[in-house]
């Protein structure tokens, strides 16, 4: 399957997130809450002279959790080391990092809740003690090494925080959930980013933009891009309204910010299990995606926006997407 242009996932093209990525609290836009709860605790740290509590940012992706987490480090005036919890596949993996950290840096490991669980027992007296425990060599010639680590940081990002086990969750001393952001926020992150690149937007064109951006930065950063590529090509490189809904149109994203994949899951529980209850392994044997890509990434904005809801039996579209799609609902019973 094609990538998708509005897909909230990672995808090699992120280094030009990296790019236009904010670097101090106060430049980061939206989660009041989290930011202004983060700069307390930060201060604190720094005014204690001792390394910041450990940091958990969990919520659907593409919302800053990977940005929040070099903003914390800058804060801190630290270095921040990063992994990723399906990369850190052995015990020598995480000593390997966990030895190179100074006093006070920011160790951020993404999607932590993939992190394999004896991996994560490793990772308990690093935690807590600033120490770890290895065994090395083979069974037959096996020995302990205990290692003593300089007081740090870890920051955990995750999509599903519920995956995590109750002892490595209860670890950290600062939880922070990242929600949804507003329309408003996000027509100033298209601003923002449209005068980090120097590419002019008018008013009109940002709104719109920010409207079918799935209340989702990544995804408004991603829709950016795309419509700077017709803005130059067929207009004067300025975004305008009416280049903006053009591009839109042509990527094929609706005023609610759907795409071909979300009308495609929508529209299979409508006409191929009668709008549900339906199961999830259902659902995605029947548009060829995998379960995690689904709970993830399409079902979260599609809940948030009331399209589908959960049921003890299933999954089931409501009557406001029957008329999103335009569909009668009298014309698929069956």
């Amino acid at each position: 399957m094609d990538e998708r242009i509005i897909t909230n996932n990672k995808i090699e093209e992120d280094n030009f997130e990296s790019s236009i990525r904010p670097i101090s609290i106060d430049e980061y836009i939206g989660q009041a809450e989290v930011k202004e709860n983060l700069k307390i605790f930060i201060r604190a740290s720094k005014l204690r002279d001792e390394s910041l509590d450990h940091v958990l940012l969990y919520g659907p992706p593409g919302l800053g959790k990977t940005t929040l987490a070099h903003i914390i480090a800058n804060e801190l005036e630290k270095n921040i080391k990063t992994a990723s919890g399906p990369s850190i596949e052995k015990s020598g993996d995480l000593a390997a990092i966990l030895s190179t950290l100074e006093p006070g840096d920011v160790l951020f490991i993404d999607e932590i809740h993939r992190m394999p669980r004896y991996i994560e027992e490793i990772l308990y007296p690093a935690m807590e003690d600033f120490s770890l425990d290895i065994i090395v060599g083979s069974d037959g010639n096996s020995r302990n090494i205990k290692i003593d680590l300089p007081p740090f940081t870890l920051v955990g990002a995750t999509t599903r925080a519920g995956d995590l086990s109750s002892p490595l969750r209860d670890r950290f001393g600062i939880i922070s959930k990242l929600n949804y952001y507003t329309v408003e926020e996000l027509d100033r992150i298209i601003k923002r980013t449209s005068k980090v690149l120097d590419v002019e937007i008018n008013d009109n064109a940002s709104l719109v933009l920010a409207k079918r951006s799935r209340g989702t930065p990544r995804v408004a950063n991603r829709l950016f891009k795309r419509v700077r590529d017709f803005a130059l090509v067929m207009g004067n490189g300025k975004i305008d309204l009416e280049i903006a809904k053009l591009s839109l149109n042509r990527l094929k994203v609706d005023e609610l910010g759907l795409d071909e994949t979300d009308k495609q899951l929508l529209e299979s529980i409508i006409f191929k299990f009668n709008g549900g209850p339906v199961g999830i392994e259902a659902i995605a044997a029947s548009i060829g995606e995998e379960i995690t890509t689904i709970e993830d990434v399409y079902e979260p904005y599609l809940l948030q926006l009331g399209l589908l809801k959960r049921t003890p039996r299933g999954r089931m579209v409501t009557d406001k997407a029957y008329e999103h799609l335009k569909i009668d609902k009298t014309d698929t019973l069956v």
